[in-house]
C-alpha cells in the first residue's frame, strides 16, 4: 500500500490548472467552484455575457479560489487554441479539462429538428471534446498526467424523446471517451464521464412545474441534486487518487438510472 505523502491532503488538486468549458453559470460555474475549493487554479470559460462571467469570477475569487477568464466558443478550433495559450500564460499548463459547455437543448419530434441543429449538438459533444484534448494532450502526455472528464447525461441510457439531437450527441460523446480511455490510459492520462439527471440551475427558472414535479416523483432518492454533487464528483476524478479510475462515467441522479 502506498501511503499518500503528509504534505498533500487526499484528493488536492493544489498545483494543478483546470478549465472547465461553460462555467459562468449552472453546473459548470459549480463544478469550477468545487475544483477551485480542492486547490485548484480555474480557468473560467464563457461564450457570451461578459457581465454574468465577470460576476462568477468574483464569486470564485472572494471563496479564496485563483482563477481567471477566458473567453471562447469552445467548438471553433482557433478560439480554443487561443484560449490555451492565454490560460498557459496566466495560471499555467492544463492538467484537467471538464467539458461542460452546451447549447440550447429544445425537445422536438425529429421533423422539427433541421440537420443544422444536428450538426450543433455534435460540434458540442463531439468536436469540441475532440478539439480540446488535441490542444492539452501533448502536454499531458509529457507530463504523463492529465485528467479529461466529459459531462454527459443520463438521457441516453434513458432513451429520452423527443429529444433525438441531444441523446445522439450525448451517445457520440460518452463513445469517443471510451475509446480514449483506453487509447490514453499508458500516458498516465484518464478520461471518465460524469452524466448528471435534471438539476435545476439558472436556465430551468421557467420550466413548467408540472414538468419538474412529473421528474422528481421519478427519482427513487426522493429529492432534487445539488450542482455542487456534480462538482463535487468531478473533484475526485480529478484527483491523483482516482489515477487507476478511466472510461467510467459516474451516474448523479439519485439512482434513477444504474449501471
Amino acid at each position: 500500500m502506498t501511503a499518500t505523502p503528509a504534505s498533500r491532503p487526499l484528493f488536492s488538486l493544489v498545483g494543478q490548472t483546470a478549465l472547465v468549458t461553460g462555467s459562468s453559470t449552472g453546473l459548470g460555474l459549480a463544478t469550477a467552484r468545487c475544483l477551485g475549493l480542492a486547490g485548484a487554479k480555474v480557468a473560467v470559460n464563457y461564450a457570451n455575457s461578459r457581465p454574468r462571467a465577470e460576476k462568477a469570477l468574483a464569486d470564485l475569487r472572494a471563496a479564496g479560489i485563483t482563477a481567471d477568464l477566458f473567453q471562447a466558443d469552445v467548438s471553433d478550433e482557433g478560439e480554443i487554441d487561443t484560449m490555451f495559450t492565454a490560460i498557459e500564460t496566466s495560471l499555467g499548463a492544463v492538467d484537467i479539462i471538464v467539458v461542460n459547455a452546451t447549447p440550447a437543448q429544445p425537445q422536438k419530434p425529429i421533423e422539427e429538428y433541421d440537420w443544422d441543429f444536428y450538426q450543433q449538438m455534435l460540434d458540442f459533444f463531439v468536436k469540441s471534446p475532440y478539439m480540446l484534448a488535441r490542444r492539452a494532450l501533448p502536454g499531458m502526455k509529457k507530463r504523463r498526467h492529465g485528467r479529461l472528464i466529459n459531462i454527459t447525461s443520463e438521457v441516453f441510457q434513458l432513451g429520452v424523446s423527443p429529444f433525438s439531437a441531444y441523446v445522439a450527441a450525448k451517445g457520440g460523446q460518452i463513445g469517443w471517451s471510451r475509446s480514449m480511455a483506453r487509447e490514453l490510459a499508458p500516458f498516465g492520462v484518464t478520461v471518465n464521464m460524469i452524466a448528471p439527471g435534471w438539476i435545476p440551475v439558472e436556465r430551468h427558472e421557467n420550466d413548467p412545474q408540472a414538468d419538474k414535479d412529473a421528474y422528481l416523483a421519478t427519482v427513487p432518492a426522493g429529492r432534487w441534486g445539488k450542482p455542487e454533487e456534480v462538482g463535487w464528483a468531478a473533484a475526485y476524478l480529478a484527483s491523483r487518487e482516482a489515477g487507476f479510475v478511466t472510461g467510467q462515467s459516474i451516474s448523479v441522479n439519485g439512482g434513477k438510472t444504474v449501471w
